[in-house]
């Protein structure tokens, strides 16, 4: 027992389900926090930088009022009718949006520099993954901006709030009022390994943490008489994310998580 609780370091950082007898076991790797602007806060370790196809991202607390600027573009018929980010079906006409670190179902004010019209649209989607785009509008949203001709245009995002669980209408004013004023990104995590032991899973989670920019986690748990030790992946910021890192191939016999 002495030898076990040597490793145990609960982070408090964490801010997923808290379930009765389940512990973390942080690995030793450190994340800087990253500001580009000194109006905005990146404090929580759940805001680590993460990695999609070799490029790295940075997610953000988000609060109401904050506002972005880069190059909004749109994505249409070719996507229409399938699964989004978060497991909606993509329609077109609804007003939508995909944007890289945005929590899901963040209600943005989009403005274009070009012609001065907005749309209010509901991220729901993960992307543009494009270094010069910061949001893929659906194409109801990029026509009410006029942008379909051009593809795309220099916008200004401001956030407005955060529509409830299971909400997939943009809601009304007095709602997003009498909401949370601040949001963080979901976080997922990959199944590495599960063991019986904790001396294998303290070797699984040295050897693997800070791979690709995420970082391992150990997960202290009890199925009934058994005691398990279980390896997370952890830092993905949407489900899609996590299933291309699966899919690479290399844990086999990962699976997702949700916390």
């Amino acid at each position: 027992m002495n030898k076990i609780l040597i490793f145990i370091a609960v982070l408090s950082v964490f801010t997923g389900c808290s379930t009765r007898g389940v512990r973390y076991y942080g690995g030793s790797s450190t994340y800087n926090n990253y500001s580009p602007s000194s109006s905005k806060r990146y404090a929580k370790a759940t805001m680590r930088p993460y990695v999609v196809r070799g490029i790295r991202y940075y997610p953000t607390v988000v609060s109401v009022g904050d506002k972005l600027f880069g190059r909004a573009s749109w994505y249409g018929p070719d996507f229409h009718g399938k699964l989004t980010s978060n497991g909606e079906t993509y329609n077109m006409y609804d007003m939508t949006a995909a944007h890289k670190t945005l929590p899901m179902n963040t209600i943005v004010r989009v403005t274009s520099k070009a012609t001065g019209k907005s749309a209010i649209v509901r991220i729901n989607d993960r992307g543009p993954f494009v270094n010069n785009r910061i949001i893929d509008l659906s194409k109801a949203a990029a026509a009410k901006i006029d942008m379909i001709g051009t593809g795309t245009a220099l916008v200004t995002l401001e956030v407005l709030g955060f529509a409830g669980k299971g909400k997939v209408g943009i809601p009304k004013q007095k709602e997003l009022d009498a909401g949370p004023k601040e949001e963080v990104v979901t976080e997922f995590a990959l199944q590495i390994g599960s063991f019986s032991n904790i001396e294998g899973a303290i070797r699984t989670q040295k050897k693997y943490d800070g791979i690709d920019g995420y970082k391992t986690i150990i997960k202290d748990m009890q199925a009934g008489k058994q005691r398990m030790f279980k390896v997370w992946l952890k830092g993905f910021q949407s489900e899609a994310e996590a299933r291309d890192y699966k899919a690479n191939g290399q844990f086999a016999g990962a699976f997702i998580v949700k916390e």
